[in-house]
């Protein structure tokens, strides 16, 4: 069987579901299910024993501007884990073994995509071993980095389909994380599979499978010998149609390994296009300018009924192009730098340092990029083109080019004369052969010289 990577995340909505959690986690109360003889490991927040709900409180007061919504999520708890055939590939079943250098490459690839991923809102992560198999809970308090706000669905996503959008690539990027130990992302759409297998074994298991089972008459009678037992229930119609399900239970098991087995393909193709995708898509975000709307509120201005007001400015942001209302502006331009420099009064230069201490090299880079696109557009649609013009000819050159073109490549005597003729080639000043490409009004529009052909 594959190994496929598991994740989940849970709302923790206030502070006594932080502590109710903890209590499971850190096992502050009795679990049930947990071998007492084994040690869970404090993956991430080993330097602060406080509690939960205090590294919670603590990162909330410290991070955001306004205090929490009421229905606001305080904390996510993400589930880590892979399936049984990761941990102990020889024998799945076995609960509460696995193979201790496979379970560390995957607590090592697991903290490293929380730490990647999460950074400082990471408050804590549990390894556990006293279960059945290895997993981990990391708590992570859901701060939107734009807004220093809590925000659930900014991160993983709020109700319905886009909810399972962001969840899809949360899983698609664990599941990229733990592909080099060998482990799978999970075939996106199963549950339903799942569920119709269940629903087959139940029926297969029922009547009148069952009511067979429990029939007398397949049991063998008092002093019964062997091979009248085996005779008799051979021709019992009972007996049959145990076969008959049987056989269709081991039919159906066989095309459900099949079509897992087509779907895991379908998967990996499915996760190698995706990649495809990614890649082109950040090599066009790198060619896009900054998001306008991102670029206003690193310079401080606020979003109010739909402009963006601060600094005697009140501006409106539409794409790449914004307009300044204020009445003493009353300009309009385009693009990230342009921007900066209007709010910020400065020049070219210093809004690309400014940018760049505000999104990094790259994010000063797709500004730079974006302004000489623009510049450059400007300048091929308004600056005046040099007219056309065709290399001088020289006369005193064209006997040693006609003889080239005659004796060297091999092309007719006559049709080089009638070309030169009618001006469509000639020789230049350093002896090239110049062949003329004219439009339908017999215009000359464009060249190609044969350099040094005669020499």
């Amino acid at each position: 069987m594959v190994a496929l990577a598991i994740l989940r995340v849970e709302k923790l909505k206030s502070f006594g579901n932080i502590g109710g959690s903890e209590k499971h986690t850190a096992r502050l109360q009795d679990t049930p299910n947990a071998d007492t003889t084994k040690k869970n490991i404090r993956l991430i927040g080993m330097e602060d024993d406080s509690p939960l709900e205090v590294l919670v409180k603590n990162k909330i007061a410290k991070t955001t501007l306004h205090k929490p919504r009421k229905d606001a999520v305080l904390c996510s708890d993400i589930f880590l884990s892979a399936s049984p055939e990761y941990f102990r590939p020889d024998n799945p079943s076995n609960a509460g073994e696995w193979d201790n250098p496979r379970m560390l490459d995957f607590v090592k690839a697991s903290r490293s995509w929380l730490v990647n991923n999460y950074g400082d809102k990471c408050v804590r992560a549990e390894l556990h071993l006293d279960e059945a198999t290895p997993h981990i809970h990391a708590y992570v308090v859901p701060i939107n980095e734009k807004t220093l706000q809590l925000s659930h669905k900014e991160m993983f996503g709020g109700n319905g389909r886009a909810a399972s959008i962001k969840l899809s690539k949360l899983q698609d990027s664990y599941a990229a994380a733990l592909a080099p130990l060998g482990i799978e992302r999970g075939v996106k759409g199963s549950k339903a599979t799942h569920t119709k297998v269940k629903e087959y074994y139940q029926a297969v298991n029922s009547e009148p499978l069952t009511a067979v089972w429990s029939n007398k008459k397949l049991e063998p009678e008092p002093f019964e010998s062997a091979t009248n037992y085996v005779a008799r229930i051979q021709n019992d119609d009972q007996f049959h149609a145990i076969n008959h399900q049987l056989a269709d239970r081991a039919f159906m098991q066989e095309r459900l390994e099949r079509a897992e087995q087509r779907a895991r393909a379908s998967e990996k193709e499915r996760q190698r296009l995706e990649e495809i995708v990614r890649s082109l898509e950040l090599k066009t975000q790198q060619l896009r300018d900054l998001p306008l709307v991102d670029v206003a509120w690193e310079l401080g201005l606020h979003n109010s009924q739909g402009k963006w007001k601060g600094h005697g400015h009140i501006i409106n942001i539409d794409g790449p192009k914004f307009y300044d209302f204020a009445p003493a502006e009353q300009k309009g331009g385009g693009g990230a730098i342009d921007l900066v420099m209007h709010v910020n009064d400065c020049n070219l230069r210093q809004a690309v340092v400014w940018l760049h201490e505000r999104f990094g090299e790259a994010g000063a880079e797709r500004a730079a990029i974006a302004k000489a696109k623009t510049v450059a557009a400007e300048i091929i649609q308004l600056e005046p083109r040099t007219p056309f013009q065709l290399p001088v000819e020289d006369k005193t050159k064209w006997s040693f080019v006609s003889n080239y073109l005659t004796q060297k490549r091999g092309i007719p005597s006559n049709f080089v004369q009638l070309l030169h003729k009618r001006g469509l080639v000639y020789a230049d000043d350093q002896q090239n052969a110049v062949f003329v490409m004219r439009n339908l009004g017999e215009e000359p529009q464009a060249y190609r010289a044969n350099k040094n052909l005669a020499r």
